[in-house]
């Protein structure tokens, strides 16, 4: 029995590789997909991925800050995939692209964490 190999971290270009990523949850449906990342520059590490949902042809997008650890990578398919529902998304606190939160306030923060039932 051979020794199961250490996963290789997979480094990206966000803008390349991350950003237009689709992203559907797991039972197959499209989500959305990333529209920037955001960064905790002081722990240099992503923190949230912004994702548009809604809308037609870019119009009238809602934008929403989803922990990046809601997300996991799926290379079969090339996309990301997020337990969660498409009236999760429809209910979830967004803003639009002229109104950005304060992502650094932490209470902010803590209600977009427990939305998705994320530990901070």
């Amino acid at each position: 029995m051979q020794p199961e190999k250490a996963r290789e971290p997979r480094i990206v270009k966000a803008y390349d590789d991350l950003i237009g990523k689709k992203i559907s949850n797991l039972q197959g449906e499209e989500l959305g997909e990333i529209k920037e990342l955001m960064i905790d520059a002081t722990a240099g590490r992503v923190t949230y991925a912004i994702l548009s949902f809604g809308g037609f042809m870019g119009l009238g997008d809602k934008l929403f800050a989803v922990p990046w650890v809601s997300l996991s990578y799926d290379p079969a398919r090339d996309r990301f995939v997020m337990n969660a529902d498409k009236e999760l998304l429809a209910n979830a606190p967004g803003f639009d692209k002229d109104h950005w939160p304060n992502m650094s306030d932490s209470t902010w923060s803590s209600t977009v964490h427990k939305y998705y039932s994320v530990k901070l």
